[in-house]
């Protein structure tokens, strides 16, 4: 008897070490996402002026943030990115852009989105213009308060959007939801009075909340994060992989310094060596004359002393000639002494603000 207290004590103290264990690693199996403004070009003429995909976008992050199933990158520092890559509505919805934007957030995946439909039912509404033929909805055409003198009857509000998920390695499509939502209540304005103070509207703000608007948006949006939630463990982890191989390019040189544009968000940390590789020859297309391979060679090696956010600071510890703003990076786990370096005889054209001394 006392054997087998003894053994079921060790199995409990067992199972709960375990536990602990694997609390960490359930923790950082967290897939990073971020959410890029949802396109409504298909339903501008039921929302006038309002930017009803940056207000869905909101939402879904703020939900998906919530739900914590996800690490979801920051907002203001995706549309930092955005301005900074001057990327329109369009842009941002093309699998290369959002592979693009996806590795300098250091993301697993990217959500593209589409607001579909957004207004109200033409059974239940009696106007006397004639409704969108592309759509099931009327066209909004008149102040925040309503129709004006189109004489509506009270309606639902009725939204679709859907989403896809995009791999940032492959840019492979690896999910694709759809949300819905209908207003409880029928009105003939479609806001509400949700319109915030100055003009503007806050699709956050208890006024939009309380609209019929904001009834169908957020069981739309509430549809298609659950469907997105659910489907995280198709995501690869695509974030582990990049910290492996991070790639970058040098912004500053002054001296044996250099400024390189990525940092902890990519991976980087303070002590890590990155080689210094420039293309040394370039293979086009005799036909087309499109660039089709460049010759990388490997012209010095970078250690790291600070890192920051988006970017990170390094001394030359080894190079072959004058590095330049321009030159790509790319982090290395072999041993310093063990990279070869090409010699190169002249120094590069690309600009800079300075150049780095030749270091044997």
């Amino acid at each position: 008897m006392k054997l087998r207290k003894l053994a079921a004590q060790i199995l409990s103290l067992s199972i709960i070490a375990l536990s602990f264990c694997q609390a960490p690693a359930q923790a950082d199996a967290k897939r990073r996402i971020a959410v890029l403004p949802f396109e409504y070009g298909a339903v501008t003429s039921q929302v006038g002026t309002v930017d009803v995909g940056k207000g869905i976008t909101t939402l879904m992050i703020t939900r998906l943030v919530n739900d914590g199933t996800y690490k979801v990158v920051d907002r203001q520092m995706l549309d930092q990115i955005l301005k900074e890559q001057n990327l329109s509505v369009s842009d941002r919805a093309d699998p290369q852009t959002a592979l693009k934007i996806g590795k300098i957030l250091a993301c697993d995946a990217i959500i593209v989105g589409t607001v579909t439909n957004f207004g109200f039912e033409n059974k239940n509404v009696n106007v006397g213009a004639a409704a969108s033929a592309a759509t099931s909805y009327i066209p909004y055409v008149g102040g925040f308060g309503g129709f004006g003198s189109l004489g509506v009857r009270k309606s639902k509000v009725k939204v679709a959007i859907n989403a896809r998920i995009i791999d940032t390695n492959t840019t492979e499509i690896l999910g694709v939801a759809e949300g819905q939502g209908e207003s409880k209540r029928s009105g003939a304005s479609l806001w509400g009075g949700g319109m915030g103070s100055g003009g503007g509207f806050d699709f956050g703000g208890d006024g939009f909340a309380s609209s019929i608007a904001g009834e169908a948006t957020y069981a739309a949006v509430d549809q298609l994060a659950t469907q997105i939630s659910a489907m995280s463990a198709k995501i690869p982890d695509n974030q582990s992989i990049a910290n492996k191989d991070v790639q970058g390019k040098i912004a500053d040189v002054t001296g044996n310094q250099v400024i390189l544009n990525v940092g902890k968000i990519n991976g980087l940390a303070i002590g890590d060596t990155l080689q210094v590789e420039r293309a040394t020859k370039t293979i086009k297309d005799p036909v087309s004359g499109r660039v089709i391979k460049e010759v990388m060679s490997t012209i010095g090696v970078v250690k790291l002393n600070q890192v920051d956010s988006d970017n990170a600071t390094g001394e030359v510890v080894k190079s072959s000639g004058a590095l330049a703003v321009g030159d790509n990076v790319r982090k290395i786990t072999t041993d310093v002494s063990a990279i070869i370096l090409t010699p190169l005889n002249t120094t590069p054209a690309t600009a800079t603000t300075g150049s780095t001394k030749k270091i044997k």
